[in-house]
């Protein structure tokens, strides 16, 4: 027989309650929208670093100081800049503060964009643009699958990361034996493992969101997953212009 007077709330489906049900949804529903908007200020600062630096490059390329400047040995401190960048964000990231990270980003992005002015002097413009759309295509289609995707990409990664080692032992090298074929390998293979990064990276950035959310460092992660992304994006981008670019 029921007992009316019970005060305890009927269960439904797998024995939950509906109030708790509610309750989780809500908080599924809050996690959510946190982590959409997490995600959505990571890609912003990517997409704007990556403007950034492709006015800076054409700019400086067009200005004619880049061919100027990079036939100085003053184009060792443009080539290496953005390297003392990346690590000094990396190593400093616990005792910076939040501005101070975003003001580095946009350094780098501009210190890289000077780097890269060179692109416009031995490939055309026309190569140049159409490469871009092709790897900007390419990068929402592999971020959208590492966000997505249900499985853990991680072993991928450090495959994937491993690579990326061999690439640059590779590229080493290549400066001495300057083989056309050793290149083009390199860049096949350089376009495959940033390809992979980006999905893996795009995952990871997703599962720290649990970590980092409500938490002062949030505002770092955002800058340091916008740095990942860049990274991936720029990367992918330079090798696939090896490959496809028209020289002038």
């Amino acid at each position: 027989m029921a007992n009316w007077n019970d005060p305890q709330p009927r269960q439904t489906g797998f024995g939950a309650s509906p109030i708790l049900n509610g309750e989780a949804m809500g908080k599924a529903g809050t996690y959510d929208q946190g982590l959409r908007k997490h995600m959505l200020s990571i890609y912003n600062y990517m997409a704007s670093g990556v403007l950034l630096s492709g006015i800076v490059a054409m700019l400086f390329a067009n200005s004619g100081m880049a061919a100027q400047v990079m036939a100085t040995p003053l184009r060792w401190l443009i080539i290496l800049a953005p390297l003392g960048f990346v690590m000094a964000m990396s190593f400093g990231l616990n005792r910076m503060r939040t501005s101070t990270l975003q003001a580095l980003f946009w350094a780098f992005c501009t210190v890289m964009g000077l780097s890269m002015a060179t692109i416009f002097l031995v490939y055309t413009g026309a190569s140049i643009a159409t490469t871009f759309f092709a790897t900007a295509g390419a990068f929402a289609g592999l971020s959208l699958v590492g966000y997505t995707t249900k499985r853990d990409l991680s072993a991928m990664g450090s495959f994937m990361t491993m690579g990326l080692i061999g690439i640059l032992i590779a590229m080493v090298i290549n400066i001495f034996l300057q083989s056309s074929g050793l290149n083009l390998a390199i860049s096949i293979l350089g376009v495959l493992i940033f390809a992979g990064l980006t999905a893996w990276d795009t995952q990871r950035l997703k599962l720290e969101y649990a970590q980092v959310a409500g938490t002062e460092y949030a505002g770092k992660a955002v800058v340091m997953g916008a740095l990942s992304l860049y990274l991936d994006f720029i990367n992918m981008f330079q090798f696939l212009l090896s490959i496809l670019g028209d020289r002038r």
